[in-house]
């Protein structure tokens, strides 16, 4: 099955896209809402000598706080106002999802349509709001726990920053929304995409820096650079990997006519759990490693003990990392899909999987099957996020080459080339209607 963007290129009329005015409207938009997003991460807070945060961010670039600082495209190590960038609303959005599957309350409004899926979006900025508000006090209390980087330190620092960072949070959230209604693409997903491809160009130049100095041959350069081709392909390749299940439809009359039974699949993704177990393991790995810099080492002996086996390329921070991310992906692809909802759902309209009984024997059918190519799913995973955890250690390359990094973009990537295709092939269709239209009222 060819990709979107195969479709995309084969099917690709610049033509049309010149006279898409709506879909030139929403590419504008897309791209200006995401030129105000950059501004804003250059942006500072209030009452932070920049200098010494600088050096700050400098000596922390190296672990899991330089990654989240990649996602949001440098606002973190500049303490800009997108400092938190949007990944309260994908938390909260996680935590909506995980209680939904033991709330009977949010589980009767995901069966309520459009109704329902407003009132959980309702939910869903309550708790942005409120995760915000709790990490911006957060890294207000730390800031002002390092010396010379609050020059005012006091309740008014703490108020104003806590103020600050939630309203920028809450202004990403709200900007992805409109990026999503008015423009192309997902809009949270395009505003961490941003803040990666943001960082390329640094990433790239630190990394030629080192060729050029000496400490990285060219050889391990060039090696590097066909590695991160070769794990963007592997990505694709995954990504659109799929299982597909024979589902068979009986014959049916529909008054004196008798159709002939019909056939489709039912495609069961590789990876159904996306980029959310690498992001939602790394949050919890980043809890004590925040705490233990915050407290500049001065903390409990367990903790800064935690905290050296917890740094880069430790044995207790690999396997730890790699079993989250197994554990997230599972647990995520159960809650996505529902193996008796689906095996209902065909068991009423009839259809049924060759040689299996329909009803709860294809409910456990499909489950053995998601469960294998989960396994698939979650190794996949894995690798590719470890990935970069073997080369920093390894290598010193001072860019996440591969790993989550790289997945979001790719699957960003797949995603708005599929949006667009769409948008073509729907101003064609409107074409040809409007086309057939004229034809028939000049007969």
């Amino acid at each position: 099955m060819a990709s979107a963007a195969e479709q995309l290129a084969a099917n690709l009329n610049f033509g049309a896209l010149a006279k898409s005015e709506d879909l030139k409207k929403r590419i504008w938009f897309t791209l200006a809402a995401l030129v105000v997003y950059r501004l804003g991460t250059y942006i500072p807070i209030p009452g932070i000598d920049a200098q010494a945060l600088e050096k700050l961010a400098t000596a922390n670039s190296s672990g899991i706080l330089g990654w989240f600082n990649d996602l949001g495209g440098g606002a973190l190590g500049r303490m800009a106002i997108f400092a938190l960038n949007i990944m309260p609303y994908i938390s909260a959005s996680i935590i909506i999802q995980l209680m939904s599957s033991v709330s009977p309350h949010l589980e009767a409004l995901k069966k309520e349509g459009e109704q329902g899926r407003k009132k959980i979006n309702q939910y869903t900025r309550y708790g942005t709001v409120i995760l915000a508000a709790l990490q911006a006090y957060g890294i207000a209390v730390g800031l002002q726990g390092q010396a010379g980087i609050v020059t005012d330190p006091g309740p008014y620092f703490l108020m104003s920053t806590v103020i600050t960072l939630t309203g920028g949070t809450v202004f990403l959230m709200w900007l992805g929304e409109q990026i999503t209604s008015r423009g192309v693409g997902n809009g949270t997903s395009l505003i961490i995409f941003s803040g990666i491809v943001a960082r390329l160009p640094l990433g790239i130049a630190a990394m030629l820096e080192l060729g050029r100095t000496g400490q990285m041959s060219t050889f391990v350069i060039l090696g590097i650079i066909v590695m991160a081709l070769a794990v963007i392909a592997f990505i694709v390749l995954m990504e659109r990997a799929q299982r597909r299940l024979l589902v068979q439809y009986p014959k049916r009359q529909v008054g004196n006519k008798m159709y002939q039974g019909d056939s489709s699949h039912m495609p069961l993704k590789l990876n159904t759990s996306g980029v959310i177990p690498p992001i939602f393991a790394s949050s919890l790995l980043l809890v004590p490693i925040t705490v233990a810099n915050f407290t500049k080492g001065q903390g409990p002996d367990w903790l800064n003990a935690l905290t050296a086996m917890l740094g880069r390329g430790q044995p207790l921070f690999m396997t730890l990392y790699a079993a989250l991310i197994v554990f997230f992906a599972f647990f995520y692809t159960s809650i996505m899909f529902n193996p008796k909802e689906t095996a209902e759902n065909l068991k009423k309209y009839g259809g049924f999987l060759p040689g299996i009984r329909p009803g709860e024997r294809t409910a456990e059918y499909i489950d053995y099957v998601l469960t294998r190519i989960t396994v698939i799913g979650a190794l996949y995973l894995t690798v590719v996020a470890l990935l970069p955890e073997f080369l920093v250690g390894y290598t010193g390359v001072p860019f996440y080459f591969g790993g989550t990094s790289l997945l979001i973009v790719v699957s960003v990537t797949m995603d708005t080339v599929a949006q667009l295709q769409g948008h073509l092939l729907a101003q064609q269709y409107e074409g040809l209607i409007k086309r057939s239209k004229l034809r028939g009222s000049k007969r």
